[in-house]
């Protein structure tokens, strides 16, 4: 069956614009073109339903592209329930709740979204935040207060969010190739196992490499500039602290 943008929309419950959104991300194939008029197909129809009913479980869209780009006959059973296992059965709120509870104006949320820092979850059309948005916002607001300007916390924010798309990419293709695929008749529950294992630590290594070097550099630039002594003291006594890394699972 073909249909046209309108048509499908309709079909698949969603508004045009959201299409388009999927199209543009990846998530959706691009149309057939007939002249000037994009032509869809069942194929499309499949595609869509399968994103919502990903979306209604608590998948997030990048989670979801990563589902859909597996392999050509590959399962994705075992990826989905590593990932399920993740990110879904906490608790969720609204935009509103989120702003009433982390103390976050829902403009500045919006703002947040919009530079990628905040993704939250659609469950049944609705974006729902997890406890883990509720904890940036917190760490955000902190820095705020001591008065980082919200411009330039933004900027410094997405360029951070950029490079860990990136890295986060590679470490998923990693773990695919290395793992997941070696143990090819592994079933689900090993896979799961395996991802809840490693993530926690996969974590804490990246958190104290950052930790390390965000102290090291400041102390160097510091003393450099033979300035602010008070503030080299208080590095230098971080320097060999450890960071509390606490990662909970459900």
């Amino acid at each position: 069956m073909e249909y046209r943008v309108e048509r499908l929309a309709a079909a698949a419950q969603l508004p045009v614009d959201t299409l388009r959104f999927y199209q543009a991300r990846g998530l959706l194939p691009a149309p057939r073109r007939e002249g000037r008029i994009a032509v869809y197909a069942d194929l499309h129809l499949e595609r869509l339903t399968r994103i919502r009913s990903l979306q209604q479980q608590g998948f997030s869209l990048s989670q979801i592209q990563r589902v859909l780009e597996r392999p050509a006959g590959e399962s994705e059973e075992p990826l989905l329930s590593a990932l399920l296992e993740e990110s879904v059965g906490e608790r969720t709120l609204s935009r509103e709740a989120f702003a009433a509870e982390s103390g976050m104006p829902e403009g500045m949320i919006l703002a947040a979204e919009r530079a990628g820092l905040f993704e939250p979850v659609v469950v049944d059309g609705e974006s729902r935040f997890v406890e883990a948005d509720l904890g940036m916002a917190r760490a955000g607001l902190m820095l705020l207060e001591a008065g980082i300007p919200l411009q330039e916390l933004l900027d410094l924010a997405t360029r951070h969010a950029q490079n860990v798309q990136g890295a986060c990419d590679a470490a998923i293709d990693l773990f695919d190739t290395s793992i997941r695929k070696r143990g090819a008749d592994a079933d689900g529950e090993s896979v799961t196992r395996i991802f809840r294992e490693l993530l926690p630590q996969v974590t804490r290594l990246v958190a104290l490499h950052f930790q390390r070097t965000l102290v090291a550099r400041a102390l160097d630039r510091f003393r450099d500039k033979h300035e602010h002594g008070a503030l080299v003291e208080a590095l230098a006594a971080t320097e060999s602290a450890q960071l509390d890394v606490e990662i909970t699972w459900r």
